[in-house]
């Protein structure tokens, strides 16, 4: 079980890596865009197009290695306060509960999406914009395959939470840092 959530952690951080990158070149196609429209009075709808190709897949993709990061909004009004155990729990339950199922459904009903992009061949119906839509819509299904990942890391990561000892202590020494 450790062999598998330590090589899950490796590919998430991996796809974080990947987010890195996808920022930098969306930030990169920006700048080309700005510099482009106010000094040379050029506009390319296919590079303004790229600009939310980018930020979507980014953004999708981020979603999971947030949740592996546990850096997602939490309201910690009860949630700071329990022992590492009870927090465990309420994290398995709501990957299980939650997380889970409606990854499921954005799964299946984006893979359908994309296809049906894929086969219509659809594009931008803009002139100039970038053609095989299907490629962006292709991210709804793969970002929640990864976040399928994810949840399963998440839940792997509270399951060894849960073998550890519960010692009270530690929690309260962890609430003073």
């Amino acid at each position: 079980m450790i062999f598998l959530h330590n090589t899950l952690r490796k590919i998430i951080d991996v796809m974080g890596h990947f987010c890195v990158l996808l920022m930098i070149l969306m930030v990169a196609n920006v700048f080309y865009d700005v510099l482009m429209r106010y000094f040379f009075n050029d506009v390319s709808i296919g590079m303004q197009e790229l600009e939310w190709h980018l930020f979507a897949a980014m953004f999708m993709f981020g979603i999971g290695y947030t949740l592996k990061e546990d850096a997602h909004v939490r309201v910690d009004i009860f949630y700071e306060k329990w022992l590492p155990h009870t927090q465990a729990k309420i994290d398995i339950a709501a990957a299980l509960l939650f997380a889970l199922p409606i990854t499921l459904i954005i799964m299946y009903d984006g893979y359908s999406y994309a296809m049906d992009a894929y086969e219509m061949m659809e594009g931008s119906p803009d002139p100039g914009g970038l053609p095989y839509r299907w490629i962006i819509r292709s991210v709804i299904p793969l970002s929640n395959l990864f976040l399928l990942l994810c949840i399963f890391y998440t839940i792997l990561e509270n399951i060894l939470k849960l073998k550890r000892p519960n010692v009270h202590e530690d929690h309260i020494h962890n609430e003073g840092v």
